[in-house]
């Protein structure tokens, strides 16, 4: 439905609880038209099984598969507020394109359209490596150990990247560049989950004394697509599990709440979202011995290889851990606690995102914050990364030609993974 006010010629486009107000003028009429007509939940799934297919690349790639299929080709939401949504959850915890995927769907079908936009965005990621968990214990004598080693060495250049582009794009004055290195430092020193929660908030609050400068007032108007009273319901159910699962993983000793706090924490604390997530899935899974660096590294680089979220590392995870459940039950789990985080405060933040992104001091915090960010991946690029991983100089040489490619020629990660599993193998052979 389309309300046409006289007075400016905005037009109000009117889906479910969702609003968005957008400036359009009379040539765009068609295409609002469209994008005001109600769609069906199955509608929202088939298009997302069809990205969850075909979107390789990592979540700016996926931002940009999400731009050209529903601003340009469907314009289901216009360029605007796509970029103020965009905005919002590279801001929050949680996996940001996934969240921005949740979010159209949203605003398509309700929140029947949500659940399908995520379910066809990350499950077939998600099977294809619960396979690779279940074929990479298949996998003995000295090639297949081999290639192992290489997807592990795909870590190195992935991580690497990441490091590299987000420093850029993140650090790129004085203040924000020794927020990172002082942030790699604490974490380096005191290698704990809790260092990590504590460099970020020490980021943020850097931030809030440093990069007030370089604060901008934001232009436009988004207009939320959750009440209030369904965002506060949802902020509170975020910050109840992220309390109240650790108290009942002490209090009772099943492996399914630590599993799923484990997953549930990790998702929680990531700011940034793809990659930053290694070292809190490293510090969750691998510190308690539920399995090693080496099958954590593994799994690692076997998800550069697939389509859809970087997230669905947790079902690799769920599905290998040595304390039951594993397999099938432990994937869901692991799944479904890494991305609910992300999904609660998206909600949550919705009804007070456009507020919130116009004061000075949230913006000087978050710059602060997203610097934190890189020095974290930093730290994490040389433990655990770099540390278990480079042996030899063969080691070095292929993670090296690895990088390049990633860096400069910017080819798809998936060509930097089949080459480096395809050297490792081929190393252990000769």
């Amino acid at each position: 439905m389309v309300l046409a006010d006289p007075e400016n010629c905005r037009h109000r486009i009117l889906i479910g609880e969702w609003t968005f107000v957008s400036n359009l003028n009379s040539s765009n009429e068609t295409g609002t038209g469209r994008a005001a007509r109600l769609g069906s939940p199955l509608e929202v799934l088939r298009i997302f099984l069809k990205l969850g297919l075909s979107c390789f690349g990592g979540p700016i790639a996926h931002i940009g598969y999400f731009r050209d299929e529903f601003v340009v080709r469907r314009k289901w939401i216009d360029e605007h507020a796509f970029a103020d949504l965009v905005g919002l959850c590279q801001l929050l915890p949680g996996p940001s394109s996934s969240q921005v995927g949740f979010s159209i769907g949203l605003m398509r079908a309700g929140y029947l359209g949500a659940l399908a936009a995520w379910s066809g965005f990350t499950l077939p990621s998600a099977a294809i490596l619960v396979v690779f968990a279940y074929s990479a214990r298949a996998l003995s004598g000295s090639v297949g150990a081999g290639l192992l080693h290489g997807l592990r060495l795909t870590a190195v250049a992935i991580v690497a990247q990441a490091v590299w582009d987000m420093a850029r794009n993140l650090c790129p004055d004085l203040e924000r560049a020794s927020i990172a290195v002082m942030v790699t430092l604490i974490i380096l020193s005191f290698a704990t989950s809790v260092a990590q929660i504590g460099a970020i908030v020490l980021g943020g609050l850097a931030g809030l004394w440093l990069c007030r400068n370089e604060a901008q007032t934001p232009s436009g108007q988004v207009d939320s697509p959750v009440s209030r009273s369904v965002g506060l319901v949802a902020l509170a159910m975020f910050f109840l599990l992220l309390a109240v699962l650790p108290a009942l993983r002490s209090l009772t000793v099943s492996s399914s709440v630590a599993l799923f706090d484990a997953s549930y924490r990790s998702g929680a604390l990531v700011f940034g979202g793809g990659h930053v997530v290694l070292p809190f899935l490293r510090e969750a899974f691998v510190a308690p011995g539920w399995l090693t660096d080496d099958a954590f590294l593994a799994g690692y680089g076997a998800a550069q290889a697939v389509p859809g979220p970087l997230f669905t590392f947790a079902a690799y995870l769920g599905a290998v851990v040595s304390p039951e459940p594993h397999g099938l039950a432990g994937a869901s789990l692991g799944l479904i606690g890494i991305f609910l985080p992300g999904m609660l405060i998206l909600l949550g933040a919705l009804p007070f995102w456009d507020s919130f992104r116009k004061r000075v001091g949230a913006q000087a915090m978050m710059r602060g914050v997203n610097a934190a960010v890189v020095g974290v991946l930093g730290a994490a690029l040389y433990n655990p990364v770099w540390t278990t991983t480079i042996h030899a100089p063969a080691d070095f040489g292929i993670a090296l030609v690895g990088f390049v490619p990633l860096t400069v020629w910017r080819v798809p990660p998936l060509v930097v993974v089949a080459f480096s599993a395809a050297a490792g193998a081929a190393a252990a052979f000769l």
